[in-house]
């Protein structure tokens, strides 16, 4: 079973995303684990403790940018575990963004609001096969 981890400050967000994919028509995206993290803090600390195999980064976190914890994961983890899949998730649209998540060692970007469709679409690319 796939683990995703996704990074979310607006609780609404998190219950969206769950649902959507525990709904999926995608088998390896329905039983996949989805952890959760509101900041980038709870995210690494989560990271510490968990092996995920993707992550769905919001990029506007309380504490900070998402894209700090994409470069922290792109330059290689301290614990020795494979790099997870990183998407960028974020409302700003401007080709520069997106750049700069690719940039960042993003794997791929999502533009809120997204589709339902799309989330899934997203996440079924990005899990291991």
């Amino acid at each position: 079973m796939s683990r995703i981890l996704l990074v979310e400050d607006e609780e609404l967000n998190r219950t969206l995303v769950k649902a959507v994919l525990s709904r999926a028509d995608v088998e390896a995206v329905r039983s996949a684990e989805v952890l959760d993290a509101t900041s980038l803090s709870a995210a690494r600390e989560k990271l510490r403790t968990e092996q995920v195999d993707l992550i769905l980064l919001d990029m506007n976190l309380p504490d900070g940018n998402g894209l700090t914890l994409a470069r922290e994961l792109a330059a290689g983890r301290p614990d020795g575990h494979a790099k997870p899949a990183v998407v960028a998730v974020t409302a700003s649209v401007l080709p520069q963004d997106r750049a700069a998540a690719m940039e960042a060692g993003c794997d791929g970007f999502l533009d809120k609001p997204y589709a339902a469709a799309d989330l899934v679409a997203t996440v079924a690319r990005h899990l291991p096969a």
